[in-house]
């Protein structure tokens, strides 16, 4: 599937593609993201859980400063030749794709031998240390791949596949929650959340009825960061109304 300029106008909520900062399309089921090259001021990009094998779009996105890349087809680490020349960005997640191979430790060090002013790769924080090892075991990359894999499939998402509901733990579904919901946190101005804090349930005690919640309220705190201030207004109101009704029902039935 294609990334079109009006799908990105409306998920930016922006008038031109010049003045679009923030784009999330996370599990859109996208293989072809050729509008990024048109993005020229775009600042933080969430594609977590879509198809996207080619990175070469993002080549002329020079004000990114975070990509996330979660669970895509990228099959080569030179994909991130594409990434190289990116003077801002200092938060990238990769984590889930089959560049990343079956040695953590080589794929970390490349990624930041080549990436070295990475603050946060996959949500762990980027040591010095790291950054000297990595020019002895990362292998730096100075071409594109070779070539590419046009046939791209879309991963299913969480929501969607009951298999990987099965397969995925619940640490990991965790841990992607409470990423997104601080950041969204930050970005409204509030503290984050602790990890003691963010969640009531045990992996033991997780059924479907649960994923399935908590799928939808990570989707919710997706899209509120997409939301301006009226927007959110409304959200709050809309949420405290069916608080209220709730509350009065339990009323009732008690």
């Amino acid at each position: 599937m294609r990334l079109t300029r009006a799908a990105v106008l409306g998920r930016a909520k922006a008038a031109a593609l010049d003045g679009v900062r923030r784009l999330n399309c996370w599990g859109s089921c996208l293989t072809d993201i050729s509008i990024c090259r048109d993005l020229p001021n775009i600042e933080v990009i969430t594609f977590s859980v879509n198809g996207i094998s080619d990175l070469e779009p993002l080549n002329q996105c020079q004000n990114l400063s975070e990509l996330y890349l979660r669970k895509n087809n990228i099959a080569s680490l030179n994909e991130l030749f594409y990434l190289k020349n990116l003077p801002r960005l200092r938060v990238l997640w990769l984590s889930e794709n089959p560049c990343c191979g079956p040695d953590p430790h080589r794929y970390r060090m490349t990624v930041l031998r080549n990436l070295p002013h990475l603050q946060k790769l996959d949500n762990q924080a980027v040591t010095e240390e790291e950054l000297s090892q990595a020019l002895v075991d990362g292998e730096e990359i100075t071409a594109p791949p070779a070539g590419k894999n046009m046939q791209n499939g879309c991963p299913e998402s969480s929501e969607s596949s009951a298999a990987e509901s099965t397969t995925e733990t619940e640490s990991e579904l965790l841990n992607f929650s409470l990423e997104e919901t601080n950041k969204i946190r930050e970005q409204l101005g509030m503290k984050p959340v602790p990890r003691d804090k963010f969640s009531s349930f045990s992996p033991r005690e997780t059924d479907c009825s649960r994923k399935k919640r908590n799928n939808i309220l990570n989707a919710i705190l997706l899209l509120m960061k997409e939301l301006d201030s009226e927007g959110l207004e409304m959200v709050q109101q809309t949420a405290g109304r069916r608080l209220q009704a709730f509350r009065k029902k339990e009323l009732q039935e008690e």
